[in-house]
């Protein structure tokens, strides 16, 4: 009786750690959220003053409230069934790069010399981390395919 018992322990025990851990999920965070959010971080990034603050939450709202429009936009597309062409897909990178100018320059004019510098740093730091994690996310993708 004893080692049935032992036994069904160990059976026990080995099931539960060969399952995979189930990941955490977050709750989406609301467009206000995410405004608040990247100012908390940029404040105590750049060390911002007060007015810096508020011009920098105006330019982030925009920008936040730019990308829900293009997400739900996409979404909708994927949806349907519709793959956008070349020439969509141009225009919208042509778009993104003039976007992107344009906030480089409103914050090229909100902050100062330093704090710019440290604010391109910080992005260029972000981007190669996402194109890493792209990569990764490629990698694994490409190895899933092989294996079917």
């Amino acid at each position: 009786m004893k080692k049935l018992l032992v036994a069904a322990l160990l059976v026990v025990g080995m099931t539960t750690f060969a399952q995979e851990p189930v990941k955490e999920q977050k709750a989406p965070m609301t467009p206000e959220q995410r405004v608040e959010s990247q100012v908390k971080r940029m404040t105590k990034e750049l060390s911002l003053n007060e007015k810096q603050v508020q011009e920098i939450r105006t330019l982030v709202a925009k920008e936040v409230e730019k990308r829900e429009a293009n997400r739900a936009e996409m979404e909708a597309k994927k949806a349907s069934g519709v793959k956008p062409t070349k020439e969509e897909k141009q225009a919208r990178e042509a778009k993104s790069k003039e976007d992107e100018a344009a906030m480089d320059a409103n914050m090229k004019r909100i902050l100062t010399p330093e704090q710019y510098a440290k604010w391109i740093q910080k992005m260029q730091e972000r981007k190669e981390k996402m194109e890493a994690k792209k990569a990764e996310k490629l990698k694994e993708e490409k190895g899933e395919k092989e294996e079917k």
